[in-house]
Formats: C-alpha cells, structure tokens, sequence
C-alpha cells in the first residue's frame, strides 16, 4: 500500500521524502489495525492522502458509508505521531510540540482535522446537496496521555467536542467512532462524489468581506495561517496591554493568505473593541472592499477602517492602536500627488501606531517608487525602540492550491530558480494562446458563469486622457490579429467587480491585492525571448506609464541599479498579473518566440539554462559608470 502510494503522489504531484514514506508506513499500519473489524464494512470507501480541492493540504485518511437509516457519512481522520505536545494557553487551538528538531506551535490535530473537513464542505456542491454529513476526528497512536495529558485540557474543549481525539490505547474508540457512523457499506459512490464532486465557485475575499467583518467565519484558518493568525494576535494584544511598541513582518507569496489574515484581524479587533486600520498604498483593494461594505456600514465607517498609506506623515505618536499594513511592497517613501510630503511611509505608520503587522512579499514590488521591504521595516522599527516579531505564510490557496504553478512561473519568468524549470502538475489551468480573439472569447465564457474573470495586460499601450470613460475606444491595439481592447475606464475605481469590466483590460494597478477566478494576461514587447534569453525591455512601455518615471535618470547615475530594477519591475508585474487567477490563467503574448518559451517550458521541452537577464532601457546606450544614487530620494507619481 505504502509503495503505491509513494508511486501515485510522486507522478502526479510531487517528490515525497524518506521520513514521508516512514510515516506513512508507521501510521498506515494503525489504520489498518482500527479497519480490521468486522462491524465495519468491507465496501467501506477509503481514501488516503486525500488532496483538499483548491489546495495542496492531504486529509490522511477518510472511511465513507452508510448509516442504519442509509444516510450518507464520511469520517475523516487527521494521523499523528507525536510522542509528546504541551498546550498553549493565549492562543485559540494551538498546541506546541517536537518538529523539525525544535519545539513548534501548530494547530491542534482536532482543529486539522475540523478544518480539512469545513474546506470540504465550502468547496464541495455535492456534499452540500445531497447532503453528506462529515465527521473529523485525530489519532495520535503514539501519544501517551499519562505522560502528556495537555492536549485534553478544558481550554480545548469546544474543538475536542466537533472533532475527538483518539490516542494509544484507544484503537477500539476509534473504532467505535467510524462503527456509529458508518455500519453499512458505501454504496451510493459517497467517496465518488468527495473525490470528484461537483465544486463551488471558489471564495473571494472581496465577495466575503461584509460577512467576515460582521463577524462571520467565512474562511476557515489552516495549518501556517491559523498558527500565524494567532501569533499576531497576542503580539498586539500584548503591545496594547503593555503600552510597548511592537512591529510584526509577515512574508507571504501569491495565493498564501496575506489579505485573508490581514482581514480577519481587522474583523478581530473590530469585534473586541480595538481601534484597528486596514492600510495600503495601492487603492485598488481598498476601493472594492468598501464598494462591497456600503449596505453594511456608513461611509465615514468604511473610511475610518481602510486608508491609504499616504496619511500617515501627519499622525501623531500612537494615536492609533493596530495598524495592518498589506501589500507592504507597495509602500513608498513620501507622500502626496507629487511625492513630497513626509519622510518615510514606513517610519509613519510605525511612529502612529502602538502595534503594526506588515504582510509583504518581495517578488510583488512593480513600480520604481514602491519602497517597502523588510530590511526597511526592520531599521525603522528599531530606531523606534519597537519589538520586532517575524513570521510567514507558504500554504498556497490560490492558483488551484498548486505550489507547482509558482514555483514553475518563478523558473520561466527567471526570477527564482526552483525545482520546477521543466513544468509542473495539478489541476490548475494555463493555456498559452496564438491568437489573443481566442483568449478573449475563453475569459469571456468563464465569466458569464460569476463576474470573476478578467483581461488584463502589461503596461505597453498608452492610456490617453481622450476616451479613458468608454471601452469603445480600444487603447491595447494588435493589429496583426485585428485585435483591440480599451484599459480600465477612467470614471471607475472598482473595476474587479464592475459588471462590465469584462470588456476592459486590467493594469498592474487595478489588480494588484485582488484575485479572480480567470485572468487573461496579455504580455507586451517589454518582455520576450530572443536567443536563449528572456529579454526585458522598458522602451516598450508606455510613454504614460509612471510606474517607471526616474529610471533613465538612474540609468545615467548608476546602470547597474537601473538594470536591476527594471528587469524586476516587468517581471515581478507578469508574476504579479499570471496569479490573480483562483482557478486558471490564460496568456497571450504579443512576442512569438515568447510564446513559444512557454509552450515549451510548460510541456517540459525546455532544455533549461538560467540565464542573467538581458535589460534595454534606452534606444541609445549609455556609458556604464559607478556612481551610487540613492533611489528612494527620488520623487515620483505612481498611479498612471
């Protein structure tokens, strides 16, 4: 069973390590033992290293069947082999316990196993329907409750209650527990409908922004983002509490849960009577999560919850308990139209607020002025005599769940190299596209479904201010395929939601922070391949776009740093653009043999080399010389 299991999991998803392998065999052999009972039957269903849709976490084990009265069951078990594991009395459902050679905080194995269970059921429409009722519970057959009772105290009780835990010496609880539910084999196909189920149109956090902030659970926190959750919330209570000022960094990649942490805190603090703010220097997510809280909350409400990073130069010191910081890349250094007023966003928001948790991710930094990073939030943090608290988020929820697409994207987009340079697998759907009609008409039919699929490109077509109020006016032109489409109109701040907006293409600066089911990415001459090179290329930007306002006067100063930025700027904006997409991301590019990189990188053609990027910023090349700018002096407008 073991050997097959490591075939199947090692040819579709993944390598699978030795301790894997030895876990498996050690667990799965306990399973077998609880399974040899004659009350329960032999036509039970039986899955093992069940992938949870939408994302890369596996259930260990699931037992599916029927009950007395031929109602439909499926109980779910959450496998540990912990000898030992101490509770953690100021954090909801976590535990701590020997992993990975050190003492972790983690999820409670009920809490998993309750929460691989609720991702099932949000995400499954057969489930619901029919309805098949799910049942989790953990066994920790190696853990000694003599020697270690922690996890059974009563601070556990509510968990312990939805979801039991079976530990050594309980085989025939556990027993007992699949035998009440599942007395009568599985003969409606339950395991059928939990493996290939119809599913539900996957949540988006700005669908779900209204409930979550009356207080409702609409994302269930699993595994790093429960633990993380938690972990921000005592280091601000705490902050608060003890009037100490305190900066938390949180890293995260496309997909991992930044904005869905992030507001779930806010919904926290509201609810507990905190004075919290949710801050980005990006508008875009801002505008649509309060588009979508007006039959909830009045305007001055809304505004007092979302600001903008740009007014913070004229707080004064801690006036403000919580401050939560997404898209922190984003932030700049002054503030104002013309990037002249204040100091220091970053040193702005830590100087106004008792605590603050920044939520960045390095890899989304798309224009020259964008300013955040990690060694900047730690410089200021202890200039102001803050603690500094550091944490991150891996698990992907976006992009199908498949870690596979982004490390793969990371490899074609050479911004990293990975394990994946020859493609990857899962379920998530990227189509490269010759003709950018037939992309269009693809992103269209995915969303006449929901209004949650969107065109969107790189910024290589002007946005002039003639026609910028109607999509007649078609600003993105391909002639060689009679192709037009106009850019986001100019009279709409909310065009990921705008019913409408399917017959726009989105910008960097509409997108960023936001998600949808598909995106349709257009990627223009600033990037293409010619030679064995990804070649990125600034002159064939838009004469209207700001994001790259300074560069040429820095390419004089100092072209080294020039380089640099440019090369990530483009590639961090198709990166950024090519994982907005929950479920799927099309692509059509403007340059053929760029087309045909990916085409073969992602049929695992590619005979990979990694190469340094090729960069042209100017039509005339200058002289190199070493002259060092500071670019973060420069005073630059952003938002085109």
């Amino acid at each position: 069973m073991v050997k097959k299991l490591h075939q199947t999991l090692t040819e579709k998803y993944r390598r699978v390590g030795e301790s894997e392998i030895h876990s498996w065999q050690t667990s799965l052999s306990y399973m077998a033992n609880v399974m040899r009972d004659l009350a329960i039957p032999d036509l039970a269903g039986v899955a093992i290293e069940y992938i949870v849709p939408n994302t890369q976490k596996r259930v260990d084990f699931i037992i599916t069947g029927l009950d007395q009265q031929d109602n439909e069951h499926v109980v779910i078990v959450e496998l540990k082999q912990w000898g030992e594991a101490f509770k953690v009395t100021d954090k909801d459902n976590i535990v701590s316990t020997y992993l990975g050679g050190g003492i972790r905080e983690v999820t409670h194995p009920s809490y998993q196993a309750w929460s691989y269970c609720s991702l099932i059921e949000n995400f499954n429409k057969d489930v619901q329907n029919r309805p098949i009722k799910l049942h989790p519970c953990a066994f920790l057959h190696n853990f000694d409750e003599s020697i270690s009772p922690e996890l059974r105290d009563s601070i556990y009780n509510d968990i312990l209650n939805i979801s039991p835990m079976f530990t050594l010496g309980q085989m025939d609880s556990l027993r007992n527990f699949i035998k009440t539910y599942i007395p009568k084999a599985d003969t409606t196909n339950i395991m059928e409908s939990i493996e290939h189920g119809k599913l539900r149109p996957s949540k988006s956090l700005q669908d779900s922004i209204l409930n979550m902030l009356k207080g409702n659970k609409e994302f269930v926190l699993i595994d790093d983002q429960k633990v993380e959750f938690e972990q921000i919330k005592k280091a601000a209570l705490d902050a608060i509490k003890n009037n100490q000022k305190t900066v938390y960094i949180v890293r995260g990649g496309p997909g991992t849960g930044k904005s869905v942490v992030a507001i779930n805190l806010l919904a926290e603090c509201i609810h507990n009577g905190y004075m919290a703010q949710y801050i980005t220097a990006n508008a875009a997510p801002r505008n649509v999560y309060s588009a979508m809280l007006q039959q909830g909350y009045t305007k001055s409400e809304i505004k007092a919850l979302f600001q903008s990073s740009g007014t913070f130069h004229t707080r004064k010191k801690n006036e403000l308990q919580i401050a939560i910081v997404d898209e922190a890349h984003r932030l700049r250094e002054k503030s104002g139209m013309f990037q002249n007023q204040g100091e220091d966003q970053i040193k702005e928001i830590i100087n106004a607020s008792i605590f603050s948790v920044f939520f960045i991710d390095r890899n989304q930094r798309v224009t020259f002025s964008d300013a955040g990073t990690i060694d900047k939030i730690r410089y200021f943090g202890k200039e102001q005599n803050a603690l500094i608290y550091e944490g991150a988020l891996e698990s992907q929820f976006r992009c199908n769940g498949s870690d596979g697409y982004l490390a793969w994207l990371d490899n074609a987009l050479q911004i990293a190299k990975t394990a994946n340079y020859d493609g990857f697998e899962g379920d998530y759907d990227f189509k490269i596209f010759d003709n950018p009609h037939d992309m269009y008409d693809a992103i269209k039919a995915q969303n006449e479904i929901n209004n949650k699929s969107r065109v969107l490109a790189g910024y290589c077509w002007d946005w002039p201010k003639e026609g910028r109020m109607t999509s007649l006016i078609k600003d993105i032109q391909i002639p060689e395929h009679n192709f037009g489409i106009s850019w986001n109109l100019g009279n709409s701040d909310t065009y990921a939601i705008d019913p409408d907006s399917i017959n726009e293409a989105g910008c960097i600066h509409t997108t960023q922070g936001l998600e949808f089911e598909y995106v349709g990415v257009i990627i223009g001459d600033d990037l293409r391949y010619e030679d064995g090179k990804l070649v990125v290329d600034i002159t064939k930007r838009a004469k209207t776009d700001q994001s790259i306002k300074g560069i040429k006067k820095l390419l004089k100063e100092n072209p080294t740093e020039a380089h640099r930025i440019a090369n990530e700027i483009v590639k961090n904006t198709y990166r950024t653009l090519m994982t907005r997409g929950q479920k799927g991301c099309y692509i059509y590019c403007t340059n053929k043999e760029l087309s045909n990189y990916f085409k073969l990188a992602y049929n695992h053609q590619l005979s990979y080399t990694y190469n340094e990027p090729q960069v042209v910023l100017s039509e005339q090349p200058l002289a190199a010389d070493k002259t060092n700018s500071k670019i973060d002096k420069l005073n630059l407008k952003l938002d085109k």
